[in-house]
């Protein structure tokens, strides 16, 4: 065995060859997928609101920017209308982060007294560490969690109903 082979000889396949070549896997991945892999029943948009860059806070504007187009971020809080989405203790309100220049605004609501239906365009998914329930006593319960962005809202073009 050559000497530079030894280093990464015990590296699952592939990571090796990654190695060597100088590509490595980026610290923060974007995976692609379809609104109904997230939202499989739908979901009822609560508000739209925007995102605040706590670093720029009391300066004149503290709203948070996209790191790689540097349009305005904003959070759509969202209901989830999928009845698994609230087992566990978990809850049913989910934020979606958009990247625009201005704030996006929700669809009318077709039933009057309930929250318009939304659907979300170019859905990516973004793994991180959720370490809030570590408090420094004991167990740690930090879990993994997903980052929802999406390219634009829109008015659902319908709500599927519960099997």
């Amino acid at each position: 065995m050559h000497l530079a082979d030894m280093s990464t000889s015990f590296l699952p396949i592939g990571r090796a060859e990654t190695r060597r070549s100088g590509m490595a896997v980026p610290n923060t991945i974007k995976v692609p997928v379809p609104f109904d892999y997230v939202f499989p029943r739908g979901a009822l948009c609560l508000g739209v609101e925007p995102v605040t860059d706590f670093d720029k806070r009391g300066q004149g504007d503290d709203q948070a920017r996209d790191k790689d187009t540097g349009e305005r971020l904003w959070v759509v809080k969202v209901l989830d209308l999928d009845p698994e989405a609230g087992k566990f203790g978990g809850s049913k309100e989910v934020k979606v982060k958009i990247a625009a220049p201005v704030q996006p605004v929700p669809p009318a609501s077709k039933i009057p007294g309930y929250p318009p239906a939304v659907e979300f365009t170019d859905v990516t998914l973004t793994p991180y560490v959720d370490s809030q329930r570590c408090k420094g006593s004991g167990k740690c319960r930090a879990r993994q969690a997903w980052s929802i962005r999406a390219g634009a809202m829109s008015e659902a073009a319908d709500v599927k109903q519960a099997a």
